[in-house]
C-alpha cells in the first residue's frame, strides 16, 4: 500500500527543532515519515529518532522509509510518548514534533471514512480499532451529538443536524459517509451551503470524538514538555482553532513566571518560567507551499524551547 502524504511546513519544522546531530528526537505523529526522514538524515550514529503512530498503515510505511537510519517506529498514541520513550530507555529528548493533521493517505483512502466526498463506510478511526464514527452516529443520544458538533466542530446548526441524525437512524442505520453528508446538507439552510462545503465542521467534530483528539493533545502537551531536555524544543502543527487555542494557552502557561497578586511587595510563589516561545506568532505556510499543497492553508506551527 502506498502511504502518500505531503509534509506540511517541512523546512520550518526542521529549522524549528534546531537539530543536534547526536540528539534524541521524537516524532509523535510519524505518519508517512516525511518529517521523520528529514530529522533522521541530520543525525549521526549517536543520534536517535523515535517515531510514534497509531495507524497500522502509517507504521508499516514509516518503518520501511526509516529503515536506513537510526530510527524506530512504535505503535501507540503521542499522548503516551513518555511511557513509550521510557520503554526504549529514553528519559529526555532534544526535540519533539507533533503534526496534528489527518494524513493525506487517511483522507484520500475512501474506505477509511474520513472524507465527505464520495461514499464509504463511516469509520474515521486513526487506529483502525475501537469506537467508530458509525457507532457514535447510531448510538449516541441527541444531547451527546449536540455537544460533539458544537464543542468540537463549532457548528451553529448542531441541534438541527443532531435532530436529523436521530430521525434518520430510526428508519435505517447510518453507515456511510454519503448518508451523513446528506443529513448535514439537508439540515443547513441553502444560503450557508453555497458558501462552502457544509459537511466540514460535522465530519471534523465526529472525527475528533472518535479519536479523542483533544484529550490526547491535553496530555501530550504536559508530558511532551516534561520530556524535553533544557534547551529542547517542542514543535506542534495544528489545523483548527480548538487545537491551536489549546497549544497557545499551554505554551503561555509554560512561559509564565510569578503569579503573585500585583500588590504583593515581593514574590512568594517562587514560580519561574519553564520555557520561552521561539515564535510569538504562529508560523504559516508560504505561498509556494500553498500552491502545491492546499491542505496546508489552515496549518499553524508553534514552537517552544524549555529553559
Amino acid at each position: 500500500m502506498d502511504f502518500s502524504h505531503i509534509s506540511v511546513m517541512l523546512q520550518q519544522c526542521i529549522d524549528g527543532l534546531n537539530i543536534k546531530p547526536n540528539g534524541i528526537y521524537i516524532d509523535g505523529t510519524c505518519g508517512g515519515a516525511g518529517h521523520s526522514v528529514e530529522i533522521a538524515k541530520r543525525l549521526t550514529d549517536s543520534g536517535r529518532l523515535i517515531g510514534i503512530d497509531r495507524d497500522p498503515d502509517a507504521i508499516k510505511a514509516a518503518s520501511e522509509r526509516l529503515s536506513p537510519y537510526n530510527a524506530k517506529v512504535l505503535k501507540g498514541n503521542f499522548s503516551d510518548m513518555k511511557a513509550l520513550a521510557a520503554a526504549e530507555g529514553i528519559t529526555e529528548a532534544d526535540g519533539i514534533l507533533l503534526d496534528l493533521g489527518v494524513s493525506s493517505h487517511q483522507l484520500d483512502t475512501l474506505e477509511r471514512g474520513f472524507s465527505y466526498h464520495g461514499s464509504a463506510p463511516l469509520d474515521m478511526r486513526m487506529s483502525q480499532e475501537g469506537v467508530s464514527a458509525k457507532d457514535i452516529v447510531n448510538t449516541y443520544s441527541y444531547e451527546s451529538l449536540c455537544k460533539i458538533l458544537w464543542e468540537y466542530g463549532e457548528e451553529k446548526f448542531a441541534r438541527k443536524i443532531a435532530d436529523t441524525i436521530i430521525k434518520r437512524r430510526e428508519t435505517k442505520p447510518i453507515v456511510t459517509t454519503e448518508q451523513l453528508a446528506d443529513i448535514v446538507c439537508s439540515s443547513i439552510p441553502a444560503k450557508f451551503r453555497r458558501e462552502k462545503n457544509p459537511c466540514k465542521k460535522t465530519f471534523q467534530a465526529i472525527r475528533i470524538a472518535v479519536n479523542c483528539e483533544l484529550d490526547e493533545l491535553d496530555k501530550a502537551l504536559d508530558d511532551g514538555f516534561d520530556l524535553l531536555k533544557s534547551g529542547g524544543r517542542l514543535c506542534i502543527i495544528t489545523f483548527h482553532s480548538l487545537e491551536d487555542r489549546m497549544v497557545k494557552q499551554r505554551f503561555a502557561s509554560f512561559c509564565t513566571g510569578c503569579t503573585c497578586p500585583p500588590d504583593f511587595p515581593q514574590c512568594v510563589c517562587g514560580k519561574k518560567p519553564r520555557g520561552r516561545l521561539v515564535n510569538r506568532k504562529p508560523i504559516e505556510a508560504d505561498e509556494a507551499e500553498l500552491e502545491v499543497n492546499n491542505r496546508s492553508r489552515s496549518a499553524k506551527l508553534r514552537i517552544i524551547e524549555k529553559i
